[in-house]
């Protein structure tokens, strides 16, 4: 091989590696922020059906308090 073959090659083989090397780091950061939102994605899920039940909760306890008879039994329990 000439020498200007060699440079030619050699200069070749560093521009490709240094692109395969780009495109690796930016494959990496994509897996990574697809991993975190699929992690949000069933945290906000989670998130969601708490609130849902605590909702639920807070109604009935909504109903006890303004039921008549819960009413007076705090009256009685004042007296």
């Amino acid at each position: 091989m000439a020498g200007t073959t060699m440079v030619f090659l050699i200069v070749a083989i560093c521009v490709i590696s240094g692109v395969f090397g780009e495109v690796l780091k930016r494959f990496i950061e994509y897996k990574k922020l697809q991993q975190n939102q699929n992690f949000n994605a069933a945290g906000n899920e989670q998130l969601n059906k708490e609130i849902a039940e605590l909702k639920a909760r807070v109604q009935v306890l909504e109903q006890i308090v303004t039921d008549e008879g819960y009413q007076v039994k705090q009256q009685f329990k004042s007296l």
